[in-house]
């Protein structure tokens, strides 16, 4: 089986925004994808402040 969702990283654990057809303990392959890097090239900003952005607690988009 294959499928695709979106999940968030908190308290050291991926948790799916959907949820999913797997039996308790199921082992699954990951594969993690950033999404600046999914957004490449649509806003031209420095590469620096780029950096800083995508790297900054204080100017994350996510809850914390």
């Amino acid at each position: 089986m294959k499928t695709r969702t979106r999940a968030v990283y908190q308290d050291g654990v991926l948790r799916p925004l959907n949820k999913l057809n797997l039996r308790q303990g199921e082992e699954v392959e990951i594969e993690i994808t950033n999404a600046v890097r999914r957004t490449k090239g649509i806003i031209k900003i420095d590469p620096e402040l780029g950096k800083e952005i995508a790297e900054s607690d204080e100017l994350s988009s996510l809850e914390s």
